[in-house]
């Protein structure tokens, strides 16, 4: 499946930490060799700097924006440990899902769920969105908003841009940082987030701000920082414009007969529930799957050849382009479940 396992492992590492960009931790945290810190010529890095201001002043953006953007922007040495970081061993699904959609979370999800229905309401209904999935979807990438990040987001996009190993990546991150700046949606002092540049409360990265935020509450600004309706109407257009039906669910939790083709567990083999019924599937307490006309499903375990298995539809996959790991899509659907049991 594409190694979503070995991405994913890594990426519940920081969630269970303390929340974070599912976005952005994807994006940074990369295979292969990692060149040193001390190797990087550091006394270039403002000369850099201002090939980037060029670059974006061409771009349109003003001098103005510029000066306010890059003051006391200095090379940061904890973003780079942190990018360079390794976690030392893994854990299950089974233990992830257990700390990350835990009984507080859980609680939490279903109170907000119920301080912001109308609003949630309302949002969903416009962008065809469940707004159990918004809930969960925002407590699971900021704890609820609790934790967004406290690193300035131009200084650690420049960092990492400039360290090398996804120079392209992040330069693109950070001159889409300096176009969100000139569009006066929020100060260079308030645009905080993650050490790998995802900021606020739906954790967007700027180039999915600048395509999927949105002025919900409409006072003339897309604030993903303070403002609970435009998080949650930037939550909803990320899921409609990437396929989101509002007619069906994620998935569902199954059994697996003794003998099952492995090659069946797949994102890219997709059949119909009455097809798994056949193959010996059966729903998680053992009844008969039901049978649901054009529903067709993908099989997927998070830890492949042990663990729970689920049979996972097309929103399934809206979640994944949100970030490539089936331990952070099955969460976020698992959450998304207790939330509406409560």
């Amino acid at each position: 499946m594409r190694g979503e396992k070995g991405v994913s492992r890594r990426r519940m590492m920081q969630v269970v930490a303390g929340g974070g960009s599912a976005l952005a931790a994807l994006s940074a945290l990369t295979l292969g060799s990692c060149k040193a810190t001390a190797d990087l010529d550091i006394t270039q890095f403002n000369s850099w700097l201002q090939g980037v201001r060029d670059e974006a002043a061409a771009r349109g953006v003003s001098a103005a924006t510029l000066d306010d953007a890059f003051k006391g922007v200095a090379f940061n040495y904890d973003v780079i440990a942190l990018d360079q970081k390794q976690p030392e061993g893994t854990m299950t699904f089974v233990d992830y899902l257990a700390r990350v959609v835990n009984d507080k979370r859980v609680a939490n999800g279903r109170a907000l769920f119920q301080q912001h229905q109308v609003l949630l309401k309302q949002i969903g209904g416009l962008y065809g969105v469940q707004p159990r999935f918004i809930v969960a979807l925002w407590g699971i990438e900021s704890n609820y908003g609790a934790q967004q990040g406290d690193y300035r987001v131009v200084e650690a996009l420049a960092t990492l841009a400039y360290e090398g190993r996804r120079a392209e990546f992040f330069r693109k991150e950070l001159l889409n940082a300096l176009e969100i700046l000139e569009h006066h949606d929020v100060s260079a002092g308030n645009m905080l987030g993650s050490w790998a540049g995802a900021m606020g409360q739906c954790q967007f990265m700027p180039s999915s701000y600048l395509r999927f935020a949105v002025d919900a509450d409409g006072d003339g600004k897309r604030d993903i920082w303070n403002s609970t309706a435009d998080v949650f109407g930037s939550i909803a257009n990320y899921l409609a414009g990437n396929d989101w039906n509002a007619s069906q669910t994620w998935g569902r939790e199954v059994k697996l007969p003794a003998q099952l083709d492995s090659n069946l567990v797949s994102l890219d083999i997709e059949k119909s529930l009455e097809e798994w019924r056949k193959l010996g599937l059966r729903r998680a307490d053992g009844g008969v799957l039901p049978v649901v006309h054009k529903l067709n499903a993908s099989l997927v375990r998070p830890d492949d050849t042990s663990g729970p298995a689920y049979l996972v539809y097309g929103n399934y996959k809206a979640i994944m382009k949100w970030n490539r790991s089936t331990y952070f899509a099955t969460a976020v659907g698992t959450l998304a479940d207790k939330i509406e049991q409560g």
